[in-house]
């Protein structure tokens, strides 16, 4: 098959970490490498946001990025992207009538308008993953949001105008219900982990004595990293280390005055970003990784985790309900008095941190490794293009 991916703002060559780069330009890449290992030709369709940026680029054999010009060539806040979608859609437009995919996968919400637009007259099938869902982010975040007031209706919109919605968990299944999106039209294929870069053996970074607690993602609130430092005050002897965002991040220089107001200076330490063939071995110096967002459309930092056999403690939303249930320990987010007791149980019972990271390690290689990712998307694939629509039903990930 010819496959198009859009990804409007998270492109698989970002570096991670910042706030607009994470666990989409983290799937995206890695769900084209494993559908072009299938024998696919598959394009990724991305804004241009560099001057230098070529036109296009081969990241893998079968996986060519292309810079869309939409707007100005420069990094924007993904919330400032909407009025250059029209001239994203456009560009789409004139490249698919001149060469149409098979079919076209959209990812986050204003991929889909864009994409929409574009296969509109061409016949071409589309396919919807969210990433992220407007009324979640709304309920959960309140007055903070940034999100333009016109995300939750065109979401809305677009779940029902696509040919199929791939959804990464159960608990946006139910999103998607509430939202009108008829049940037919979706199924759910979680995201992928590399299980040859996260594994259970391999080097570990180097540590002292202190029983370690890892948190790593982008610094944003609603990752409730703050939570975990609060958490550490009764937590005798642990250190946290945290890693992501840059040191003249917003949410960094707030850390940093929670660990100072606490006490904390010398038990917390703010690493930055972290490359991606360093973080494995990060994972594997750590005792426990705690992940407790306020909302986590699907979650991947857990499952790469549970891969390299760390125990996880997780917040109990969204896709930690799929993953972290059964092999981890939820808990309810931005509640520091809960996750201390977690953390002291964990930390002081080796035999219980040992099951519960055999178990993460297990359940990893069993469901979300990126070839049985690959394989479930492509059958989504292949039902749109033979027309088999009333055949979906929504199916367990």
């Amino acid at each position: 098959m010819r496959i198009a991916l859009v990804s409007e703002h998270a492109s698989p060559l970002t570096t991670l970490g910042g706030v607009d780069a994470g666990g989409q330009n983290v799937h995206v890449a890695g769900l084209a490498v494993a559908l072009a290992g299938r024998g696919h030709e598959v394009v990724v369709h991305t804004r241009r946001s560099g001057r230098d940026q070529p036109d296009s680029v081969v990241i893998a054999p079968g996986v060519t990025v292309e810079h869309v010009p939409a707007g100005p060539p420069e990094p924007l806040p993904k919330d400032e992207l909407p009025p250059h979608m029209p001239a994203f859609a456009a560009h789409l437009t004139r490249r698919w009538a001149a060469d149409p995919p098979d079919v076209a996968h959209a990812h986050f919400w204003m991929s889909g308008l864009s994409t929409l637009a574009a296969a509109r007259d061409l016949g071409i099938p589309v396919v919807q993953t969210f990433h992220a869902l407007g009324t979640v982010k709304r309920r959960r975040q309140g007055a903070a949001d940034t999100s333009p007031p016109e995300r939750i209706a065109i979401e809305a919109d677009i779940g029902r105008r696509v040919h199929a919605v791939v959804a990464t968990c159960s608990d946006e299944v139910r999103e998607l219900r509430a939202m009108g999106v008829p049940d037919g039209k979706v199924s759910i294929v979680p995201c992928g982990v590399d299980l040859d870069h996260f594994r259970p053996d391999g080097p570990a970074a180097p540590r002292g004595g202190r029983p370690r607690v890892l948190s790593l993602g982008r610094l944003v609130p609603r990752k409730g990293v703050d939570t975990v430092v609060r958490a550490l005050c009764q937590v005798p002897d642990a250190e946290l280390v945290i890693a992501g965002g840059a040191p003249d991040d917003e949410e960094s220089g707030r850390l940093r005055e929670l660990v100072v107001g606490y006490g904390l200076t010398g038990r917390v330490r703010l690493i930055g970003g972290v490359g991606r063939a360093e973080v494995p071995a990060l994972m594997r110096s750590a005792d426990v990784l705690v992940s407790v967002p306020w909302y986590e459309p699907f979650g991947m930092v857990p499952v790469e985790a549970m891969a390299c056999g760390l125990p996880v403690i997780a917040s109990a939303v969204g896709g930690h309900l799929d993953t972290v249930t059964g092999c981890g320990v939820l808990v309810s987010p931005r509640r520091p008095r809960a996750l201390t007791r977690v953390l002291n149980d964990l930390l002081a019972r080796p035999d219980l941190r040992e099951t519960i990271g055999t178990a993460g390690a297990r359940r990893a290689r069993a469901r979300y490794g990126w070839p049985r990712v690959a394989l479930r998307t492509e059958s989504v694939y292949r039902t749109l293009i033979s027309g088999r629509l009333d055949r979906f039903a929504v199916a367990e990930g």
